[in-house]
């Protein structure tokens, strides 16, 4: 983690299976060194065992924010990241940007027991998961408060061919929203959101 000397932190969080090589969040990563380059940005690997991901993740932020030299956080997550980045949201009261986000990843999971997965990434690391990890969502799904508190934007597209975006307007009722007919399940057009997504992150 760079040294942030009170500038504000912005916490990307990829897919399940990708990575931070992920096209939305290397072109966030560019537009912000351009635009915005006292925003500390930070990407980082995520592992698709859950309990791995939570302690890892809370260990991420909770290093930060326990800095004498911390600035705002914001968080923005893709797809199974959208998930994380709620679940993080609400154990550390910050505002999120969740985009076609996944809302219960349990109910996908058992899809990919007994495969051996291997990250999009490129990583010679290969993954098999477990029911007991398929447990282990469902108790961090189970761990989120409904509804939540008002700290969300969603963005999400009609279009999306992975995830039916009816359960994030749902679930996320009641917070800011954008909901787009057509495109699909990266986000097409995700450039036009990178400035709004700051604005929303750390201008409330």
């Amino acid at each position: 983690m760079p040294n942030p000397k009170n500038r504000p932190l912005l916490i990307y969080l990829h897919g399940f299976l990708s990575s931070p090589q992920s096209f939305k969040c290397q072109l966030l990563r560019k537009w912000l060194a351009q635009e915005h380059p006292r925003i500390v940005f930070c990407a980082p690997q995520i592992s698709p065992y859950p309990a791995v991901a939570a302690h890892s993740l809370s260990a991420l932020v909770e290093n930060f924010v326990n800095s004498a030299e911390c600035g705002p956080v914001g968080l923005a997550g893709s797809s199974m990241g959208g998930f994380w980045a709620s679940y993080m949201a609400e154990h550390y009261r910050l505002p999120a940007v969740v985009i076609n986000p996944a809302v219960h990843p349990s109910h996908f999971m058992p899809n990919y027991l007994g495969q051996t997965l291997t990250p999009y990434s490129g990583e010679a690391q290969e993954y098999r998961l477990t029911p007991a990890d398929v447990d282990t969502m469902r108790q961090l799904e189970a761990s989120l408060p409904h509804p939540l508190a008002a700290r969300y934007w969603l963005l999400a597209q009609r279009g999306d061919e992975t995830l039916d975006c009816r359960e994030a307007e749902d679930f996320y009722r009641g917070q800011r929203q954008t909901i787009e007919d057509g495109g699909d399940h990266s986000f097409q057009g995700f450039a036009r959101y990178c400035a709004p997504i700051i604005e929303f992150l750390f201008n409330p």
